[in-house]
């Protein structure tokens, strides 16, 4: 049996494993460099699933099949709907796509997680293709915006050392403490500060007028639109001082930079601006197509790889998804009780599901309320194959564990083809298609054949070539009296409701309520009691809640951003209530 593999989550970093120990290590070649991440280093102490049960009763593997036949056969198959999430990130995950769109069924469109700010990315640029780890590597500066890779994407620290860093996030991370400047803006003010730092460059003629003569033609018309945010006023608003903007553009000039981003900035309904507002500052200071030089956010993770599984489907958004519209309901990788938006809307909505089936690894909101609950192999107990939307990596991932309990995805899928007799080729097929979009470099590693390390170096994927700007941008409302801005990072200890979730609500020190107290956490959604931790990394005018912390999504709203078809987690201002002193 192999003893290498790699890790499935949801994450940019992808890491490869050696299970030679029966134990999960860190592979010390490639982009893992010899150690994990929180969540692997601890993935085997979490309890999973091991049996499949119906009704609150344990049931046989060989029963499944036969209740998921019988679900099926009792509903139209108009009132069927697969809802997946991402879970395990491998690409033999979206077989189940293929056998519920050949079925008649629906699927989902639409992200819980980026979707804005790529749309926003192609807007500008054609295309979104991402700025992987081995440019970072070979930049001068790196700024995190929004971005704490000591949780989120903790590879890139051993290529950041001896690079002066920026970062601008509206909390005090661990990054933040090490940069070179730190800039705590207000929450939702990122586009604002894009444009401000666009203006100085120009003024200051710190700009790449080669480049912008021949990728950026429209760029003063951009610069008019920067000159409707008014300065003085704008800096206030935004806590940041003008020796900040020199400073900035100070470390940035003539250098190589890297503007690392993450997913919070773009939690907004104008999510899509404000990272084309980022992009911006990039196509100024002519960082497109060249070493060690862009910006990067998330990358496609199946970018140029032809998908065999995509299939023709009715569609219903992930966001906002009407489950009580079906009668059928199978939940696969996801826990939308928890992690979809306005949480309350979510749970009543799946109460009213005839048939609920849950599909995954581990007990949560959502397998509580299943009538029928179907426990899924780990990663290290089926084969699959996965890309990253970091970096160009492609890894395989064998059977490196004996495991009877639990379905692979793939087997699954398969018995329930047999079922409805639709095709269906063999596993290893698959796995070959998707390995033939790879290609062995000299140190072994397997990169995606068709990804580029340095995107952009011809112009950009619009139709003339050109970056598109921003031609108007949205006035933010100020902050009601007595509310808080909610920010919903990353948790060093959870990813999303897997893992050890936080329970707490943290503020600064100075807030004027008692560290353990219990507040109520009120927005025009939902409300959720939380006792309070102290974290002066926290603005007063904001509040921290991690995300799958139980509760949280009570407080958000099911809206979309405008582009993008995205959940905006951190729309919603909040008030906080004192329930119970400590």
């Amino acid at each position: 049996m192999n003893s290498t593999t790699a890790c499935p989550l949801d994450c940019y970093d992808a890491c490869g494993i050696d299970f030679s120990s029966g134990k999960i290590k860190a592979v010390k070649s490639g982009y893992t460099q010899g150690f994990l991440c929180p969540h692997l280093n601890h993935f085997t102490s979490h309890e999973i699933i091991t049996k499949p049960r119906y009704k609150g009763e344990e049931i046989s593997k060989e029963r499944v099949v036969k209740i998921l036949h019988e679900m099926f056969e009792s509903s139209l198959k108009s009132d069927i709907l697969l809802y997946r999430g991402s879970g395990n990130f491998a690409l033999m995950q979206e077989v189940s796509d293929y056998f519920f769109a050949q079925m008649g069924a629906t699927l989902t469109d639409g992200t819980l997680c980026d979707g804005a700010g790529e749309a926003g990315i192609i807007e500008g640029r054609g295309s979104n293709k991402n700025m992987p780890y081995s440019e970072i590597a070979k930049s001068d500066v790196v700024v995190f915006w929004g971005r704490n890779p000591h949780v989120t994407s903790s590879h890139l620290l051993p290529l950041i050392k001896g690079k002066e860093i920026i970062v601008i996030d509206p909390i005090e991370t661990q990054i933040a403490k090490m940069a070179d400047l730190f800039l705590q803006i207000r929450p939702h003010s990122d586009s604002y500060l894009a444009m401000l730092l666009v203006r100085f460059l120009h003024i200051n003629e710190s700009c790449d007028e080669e480049f912008i003569e021949k990728y950026a033609s429209e760029f003063e018309d951009y610069y008019e639109l920067t000159q409707n945010v008014r300065i003085k006023a704008v800096l206030e608003e935004i806590d940041v001082t003008l020796g900040d903007i020199g400073r900035f553009i100070e470390m940035v000039e003539g250098k190589k930079v890297a503007i690392v981003c993450g997913v919070g900035v773009q939690k907004y309904r104008d999510g899509a601006d404000v990272i084309r507002s980022i992009d911006a500052i990039a196509v100024a200071l002519g960082l497109f197509g060249k070493e060690g030089c862009g910006v990067a956010y998330l990358g496609a993770s199946r970018a140029g790889i032809e998908n065999p599984f995509e299939a023709q489907a009715k569609r219903v958004s992930k966001v906002d998804t009407p489950f009580e519209e079906y009668e059928t309901v199978f939940v696969q990788g996801a826990n939308p009780a928890a992690q979809m938006p306005d949480s309350k809307r979510v749970r009543n909505s799946l109460q009213k599901v005839k048939n609920l089936i849950y599909f995954g690894l581990y007990e949560n909101e959502t397998s509580a309320l299943a009538d029928l609950v179907i426990p899924a192999k780990t990663f290290l107990q089926k084969e699959d194959i996965r890309t990253s939307y970091g970096h160009h990596g492609m890894f395989m991932m064998p059977k490196v564990q004996d495991g009877e309990d639990g379905f692979s995805e793939y087997e699954l899928i398969s018995k329930l083809c047999k079922l409805y007799n639709i095709e269906l080729k063999e596993e290893k097929e698959y796995i070959e298609h998707f390995k033939s979009y790879g290609v062995q470099k000299i140190d072994g590693c397997f990169e995606v054949e068709e990804r580029e390390n340095i995107p952009y170096q011809d112009g950009f994927d619009t139709d003339d070539g050109e970056f598109v700007f921003l031609e108007e941008y949205e006035q933010i409302a100020p902050l009601q009296e007595g509310s808080y801005y909610l920010i919903t990072p990353k948790s060093a200890t959870s990813l999303n409701s897997q893992f050890y979730r936080q329970k707490y609500l943290y503020m600064n020190s100075r807030c004027g309520i008692e560290e353990g107290s219990v507040v109520e956490v009120a927005s025009p959604n939902g409300s959720v009691e939380l006792e309070l931790k102290y974290h002066d990394g926290v603005r007063l005018d904001s509040v921290l809640i991690y995300s799958g912390t139980p509760g949280v999504n009570n407080l958000t709203t099911s809206l979309h951003s405008y582009e993008g078809k995205c959940a905006i987690y951190q729309e919603n201002s909040v008030t906080i209530t004192l329930k119970k002193e400590k």
